[in-house]
């Protein structure tokens, strides 16, 4: 699980899952880091231009900049602020002094215009005229240079880029009179965006499981005769992890991961055809099982040798509809992530539900393989790769797009945007809440991966399974779910406090595994947890090697 602040084209989960808020400050300055840890990333050296108007009734409106903080160091509130009268000079360039007379400039906040020279020529022609704040418009993308610090050392104005259209829509709201100053206020530590996520995965958890437990139920109903257990036999044996199947799964997520750090960019779009495909199935399965319950609408028609429900027919036609609408317009971050979420828990459940793990100690090693899994490519890699940075940041993020790099020397810039950072699409998504400079200057997201879901999900499954099988009450449902819930916010107060990269497994493991074993223990049933109830099954009229009891069903000599 990744907790960390970025600009939704900067960041994503990847093969397992990450929880990740966005936030404010440093483009670029932090990648997510793992599929399944937690980190805060800070978004760019964005900040907050505060501009006010003189009318009769004062106006306000806030703009996004962008600054570099190894230059100049803004206020981090507006009580610290000072404001200067804005004088809109974007008629010129300003790489020359003689373009503007020292009068119109002195002592007042300049925005001129991006290009023919350097941002440090700009500063340098417009502390020489006498400006106390250099602003420069750009109709290209807000990419603050990158000069050595040393370059600006005898500059004492602040410089920052903002939009072209954002100083013609402040023209347009506050007028010709408009006093405005800069500040950058600190990342809210905490965003309710986490609430809704913690809310999602719970439920998620919760209803995967129960789902898992109402099938198995039905299962157990129907294993009257002994051709109907066989066939439920088979059918599970088609959805159930083994032990060899869990170590398969996790040398699959290795090599995935590898193959996706060196071809990232051909192999992210498998990723989302397969997700478009297995997230339409998912739903259909949710929605159908639903749809099952409702007595109405149960009109069929014949297609060869099956009688197929018109309304399953329609589902399945939606379902299709929803997963190509998210892939065309999956770009599109100010609605597009509603219907991801959707398509995302639908994937979570079914995946929960149709997997099936046969016992507890597959579960252990399920869940211990891909803890270290997770460390390994987190902590360890960055000690194998050329650059330093672990192989899970490195494919979580993708590849940064081509992002406008300067030097001070930089003179024309491409006015089109390049195109959308694809992003790998397994995790949930909620726009952060609280009010910052990055919400100011775009759309920054709280993602979730599935895999924080998925993955204690099985054992969560796997408990209520149990429940059903021995009529335990639900003891090991509600007790792991509670673990898994305790699990999520023990990662956001480690997060909160260490502000660096935490494994959410690390968490998230030992939780559930604790507190399903303890109950296990106290209830005196951990021979049969660990081993499940699978074993019971026979159709054999010998006398099992293992009875319930756990005592050998061989004949004593």
């Amino acid at each position: 699980m990744t907790l960390r602040g970025a600009s939704p084209r900067g960041c994503t989960g990847n093969a397992i899952g990450n929880l990740l808020p966005n936030g404010a400050g440093k483009r670029g300055s932090e990648r997510p880091s793992s599929p399944v840890e937690a980190v805060w990333r800070i978004n760019a050296d964005e900040g907050i231009l505060h501009a006010s108007g003189n009318g009769v009734t004062p106006l306000t409106k806030d703009y996004c900049i962008a600054y570099n903080s190894n230059w100049i160091t803004l206020p981090s509130s507006l009580d610290n602020a000072t404001f200067r009268s804005l004088e809109n000079l974007t008629s010129t360039v300003l790489c020359d002094s003689s373009e503007v007379p020292a009068v119109v400039m002195k002592d007042k906040a300049v925005v001129v215009m991006r290009g023919n020279c350097t941002f440090l020529e700009k500063a340098k022609i417009a502390q020489s005229l006498g400006a106390k704040m250099l602003l420069i418009a750009s109709k290209a993308r807000l990419s603050p240079p990158s000069d050595n610090k040393t370059d600006f050392e005898n500059l004492s104005l602040p410089v920052a880029l903002i939009r072209y259209n954002d100083i013609m829509d402040m023209q347009l709201t506050l007028g010709n009179e408009i006093n405005v100053t800069l500040y950058s206020p600190p990342l809210p530590e905490f965003d309710c965006s986490m609430v809704v996520i913690f809310v999602i995965a719970v439920f998620t958890v919760a209803l995967g499981a129960y789902w898992s437990g109402v099938a198995e139920l039905e299962n157990l109903k129907a294993t009257a005769s002994p051709g109907d257990r066989e066939t439920r036999r088979k059918k599970e044996e088609n959805v159930t992890f083994t032990t060899l199947t869990v170590v398969l799964f996790v040398v699959i997520c290795c090599v995935m991961l590898i193959l996706l750090y060196f071809f990232y960019k051909w192999l992210v779009y498998v990723i989302i055809l397969v997700f478009c495909l297995a997230s339409a199935m998912s739903l259909y399965n949710c929605l159908a099982a639903l749809i099952g319950e409702i007595p109405f609408g149960q009109c069929r028609i014949v297609c060869g040798n099956r009688n197929i429900e018109v309304r399953l027919i329609f589902l399945a036609a939606f379902c299709i509809a929803a997963a190509a609408v998210w892939a065309v317009f999956r770009n599109e971050d100010r609605w597009a992530w509603m219907l991801q979420d959707i398509l995302g828990i639908a994937f979570c459940l079914n995946f929960i539900k149709t997997l099936k793990m046969p016992n507890f100690k597959s579960c252990v090693i399920l869940l211990g393989l891909l803890l270290l899994y997770d460390v390994f490519f987190v902590f360890i890699t960055p000690f194998i790769t050329k650059n330093g940075a672990s192989i899970m940041v490195e494919v979580a993020a993708g590849p940064f797009g081509n992002s406008e790099k300067n030097d001070g020397n930089l003179v024309e810039v491409p006015t089109e945007r390049s195109a959308p950072h694809e992003k790998l699409p397994v995790v949930i998504r909620v726009p952060r809440l609280e009010y910052s400079a990055a919400t100011l200057c775009d759309m920054p997201f709280s993602l979730l991966g599935f895999g924080d879901i998925i993955v204690p999900g099985l054992l969560v499954a796997y408990c209520r399974r149990f429940d059903v099988q021995t009529s335990s009450s639900s003891v090991y449902y509600v007790s792991c779910t509670i673990a898994y819930a305790v699990g999520m916010v023990l990662t956001f107060v480690v997060l909160a406090l260490m502000k660096m990269g935490q494994p959410a497994l690390l968490y998230l493991v030992p939780c559930t595994l604790i507190t399903s074993s303890l109950v296990a223990w106290r209830r005196k049933e951990m021979k049969k947890f660990w081993k499940g109830s699978s074993y019971q099954v026979s159709d054999s009229p010998r006398t099992p090697l293992l009875q319930d009891d756990g005592t050998s069903g061989l004949p004593r000599k």
